[in-house]
């Protein structure tokens, strides 16, 4: 698979070693740890644990850039959306009110909006990253196979499987007809103007979805054919078992998701509160 592209890439390494499962299980605990807790300190240790897991996995910052760059750009427009419409959230949040700079009416800044704010952009950078390092430390095989081992039917495991071998596919479809396209004529890189560049993306995009869906019928007529789903169990090639680095990885996240939840009662709520005395 080209460089740049978001799907499974082969490597070694920790990560690549464990069960297709343990990871998705990592991933939805974590996920959902991060995501119900407003406490900065457990969010910024999971992003920098995210960071580190990066690294260990050998992917480099290229590799991930448009995808990273697109939730910087859509973080951004959240938080600017969501100070237009309640600049003073965070002082109703943290029960203090720190002005750093005055402004027009209710459009003023403070310590506490900046702090809740915060709080959101983290949220993106540490459940953004692991979802990307799910992606691209998995073997689409192996993982459906791992799905079908802890009991979710194979006919979704196939599906889920099929589902991430064809995200690179898509991509990779995608960048040549912009390629074409540009060899044509039209500019689509950053030369034109950024309304330009929108038009002609979608005008990629579009077709490409109704091609994409066309393609999933062709596979789906072609399983029917073949008496896919005909027996209630199925064998796999690629069937791994666990590990005990993946029962330390389950455990781990297992004691990621109690703490989200201890900090919950510690904190009185879902918002860690440095104010508070």
């Amino acid at each position: 698979m080209a460089k740049g592209f978001i799907g499974f890439q082969d490597g070694q390494g920790f990560l690549y070693s464990l069960s297709g499962a343990s990871k998705l299980i990592f991933f939805l605990l974590v996920s959902i740890a991060c995501m119900t807790t407003y406490d900065t300190r457990l969010i910024a240790a999971v992003g920098l644990f995210s960071l580190f897991l990066f690294k260990q996995a050998g992917i480099h910052f290229r590799q991930v850039f448009f995808a990273l760059t697109f939730v910087a750009v859509f973080a951004l427009l959240n938080l600017i959306v969501v100070y237009l419409f309640a600049p003073g959230y965070g002082e109703q949040i943290y029960g203090h009110k720190t002005i750093l700079l005055d402004g027009v009416g209710p459009f003023y800044v403070t310590s506490q909006e900046l702090f809740y704010l915060l709080n959101l952009l983290l949220k993106y950078f540490c459940t953004v990253p692991l979802a990307l390092l799910f992606l691209m430390t998995t073997n689409p095989s192996q993982f459906a196979s791992s799905l079908n081992q802890i009991g979710l039917s194979y006919r979704v495991a196939y599906a889920v499987s099929l589902t991430l071998r064809y995200i690179p596919d898509v991509q990779e479809e995608f960048v040549m007809i912009r390629t074409s396209q540009e060899a044509r004529g039209l500019e689509l890189s950053a030369k034109a103007n950024l309304f330009q560049r929108i038009k002609g993306n979608l005008q990629i995009i579009v077709p490409l979805i109704f091609s994409s869906l066309e393609r999933i019928d062709v596979v789906s007529t072609a399983m029917e054919l073949r008496r896919f789903g005909k027996n209630k169990k199925r064998t796999w090639y690629s069937r791994q078992d666990f590990k005990v680095s993946d029962y330390v990885v389950i455990s781990l996240a297992v004691a990621i998701f109690l703490l989200s939840l201890m900090l919950l009662v510690l904190n009185e709520g879902r918002f860690y509160n440095p104010w508070q005395s």
